[in-house]
Formats: structure tokens, sequence, C-alpha cells
């Protein structure tokens, strides 16, 4: 069994800053990427950031310059540090993981999600 649990979010004035974790537990081998998503209210589920190993990171175009994705890899945890955050942002933010599980099988796990407000 393979679990992630998220943690960091809350309510945060526009402008401000949140870091949100993931930490993946449970029967791992390797973990191959990881990478956050968020759906706002109304909106369809969209992906954020991925990293792929520790380096290779991408990210969707409304958060460029703003949020950056990191990964602990001894710790199994990646993280999303969230500056300048805009209302636009506000959303339940996922984290999703491809993790390779020492049965030697490739699954995509989520996170059961923590909700990030920007307001006033």
């Amino acid at each position: 069994q393979v679990q992630l649990v998220e943690s960091g979010g809350g309510l945060v004035q526009p402008g401000g800053s949140l870091r949100l974790s993931c930490a993946a537990s449970g029967s791992i081998l390797g973990i191959i990427a990881m990478g956050w998503y968020r759906q706002g209210p109304g909106k369809e589920r969209e992906l954020v950031a991925t990293i792929v190993g520790s380096v290779v990171t991408s990210y969707t175009d409304s958060v460029k310059g703003r949020f950056t994705i990191s990964r602990d890899n001894a710790k199994n945890t990646v993280y999303l540090q969230m500056n300048s955050l805009k209302p636009e942002d506000t959303a339940v933010y996922y984290c999703n993981a491809a993790i390779t599980s020492n049965n030697g099988r490739t699954n995509t796990y989520w996170g059961q999600g923590t909700q990030v407000t920007v307001s006033s």
C-alpha cells in the first residue's frame, strides 16, 4: 500500500505565500515523478506543476514565476512553494505521484487534497 498525505493549505491574503507538502509512504521501491494538480470552484482539475527525478520541472503558464516545485528524495516528499498568490489560485490542491511499489508494479496515486483559499 502506498499513501500520499498533503499538508500546508489554508487561507492567505492576495500577494501572500503558502508552502504545500506531500509525503509518500508505504511499500515504495521508487518514485518516478511527482506533481500537483488543482481544482477550483466550478472548474476542471488542472495540472499545476510536475517534477521528474529531482531536477526536471514543468509548470502551467498561469503559475510560472510564482510557484516552485521541489522534492526531497530522502523523505519521499514533494513541495509546492506558492508566492504572490492571487484569488484565482483558490482551489483544492492534489498531490499526484507515479510510484513503483516493492512488488515491481508502477501506479499513479493521489492525495486527499488540501484547500487553498486566497482572499482578503
